[in-house]
């Protein structure tokens, strides 16, 4: 595979795939051409049956720095509205499958916000976030405003956006913000395992709860409880529930096949 791409797909054994951005001699800093990459990459996999879980990384020594601010210094209100790339983030916020981030190194800006979009973010223990956009004269405009204070809740999201404060991965950590902490060198790792630990369930199951997760930030309790319902209910006329019941009652592995 050609490393002039500024994002690179990968496609493991056991299901999995990592999407690994490319410009690390820039730090990952996120471009226009980069973005578009980026919601190919996530479009082809997430139409893929044989994907049951995704990793999104930048690498061992940085996630994403932010966007590459040479391309917005000089943008207008309507280039920005002509460009649309809000459909580029909406790709990723629309991934069936479940994204694991991956974070080594900075995560700043819009490098947070991509690595806020996944399910699940994994960081090493040097690793850093923030949003600094305020200190450039604009906002976070990937999501931030909202996933932050949903992630961390109110005061905490404007401590960080109004300030544009940068954090250590440990006190994302104790925020709520990370899923897991772990040492620089085994992040990788770690995500992989995870999505391969993920990748080996019934992944219809694993799709109908993410899904429903990631609704009831949008409805209310009652609503929420009634699609978990239906979605709980609709299982049982898969063949893996069926599988899945059957092997623990037998005490054997089971043998999912996603349907």
């Amino acid at each position: 595979m050609s490393n002039d791409r500024t994002v690179i797909i990968e496609r493991h054994r056991n299901n999995t795939a990592t999407v690994r951005l490319n410009r690390p001699q820039v730090k990952n800093a996120l471009t226009s051409a980069m973005r578009q990459e980026l919601a190919d990459a996530v479009i082809a996999l997430s139409s893929d049956t044989e994907i049951r879980a995704i990793v999104l990384t930048g690498g061992p020594q940085v996630f994403a720095a932010g966007a590459d601010i040479n391309e917005f210094v000089d943008e207008t209100p309507a280039g920005l509205m002509r460009k649309g790339e809000e459909r580029h983030w909406q790709a990723i916020a629309k991934v069936p499958q479940p994204l694991i981030a991956a974070v080594n190194g900075y995560a700043l800006g819009g490098g947070m916000e991509l690595a806020m979009s996944c399910d699940i973010l994994i960081a090493g223990e040097n690793a850093k976030f923030g949003q600094p956009e305020v200190r450039l004269g604009i906002i976070p405009g990937a999501g931030a405003t909202q996933r932050l204070p949903r992630a961390v809740g109110k005061y905490l999201a404007m401590r960080l956006i109004l300030t544009g404060e940068i954090i250590s991965a440990p006190e994302a950590f104790a925020m709520g913000l990370v899923s897991r902490l772990v040492p620089d060198s085994d992040v990788q790792d770690e995500a992989r395992k995870l999505a391969e630990r993920i990748a080996a369930l019934p992944p219809l199951a694993v799709r109908a709860a993410k899904q429903a997760i990631l609704l009831s930030d949008s409805m209310s309790l009652e609503a929420g409880l009634h699609l978990e319902r239906r979605a709980f209910e609709s299982l049982f006329s898969t063949f893996d529930k069926h599988e899945g019941m059957r092997a623990f009652l037998e005490k054997r592995e089971p043998r999912f096949i996603g349907e």
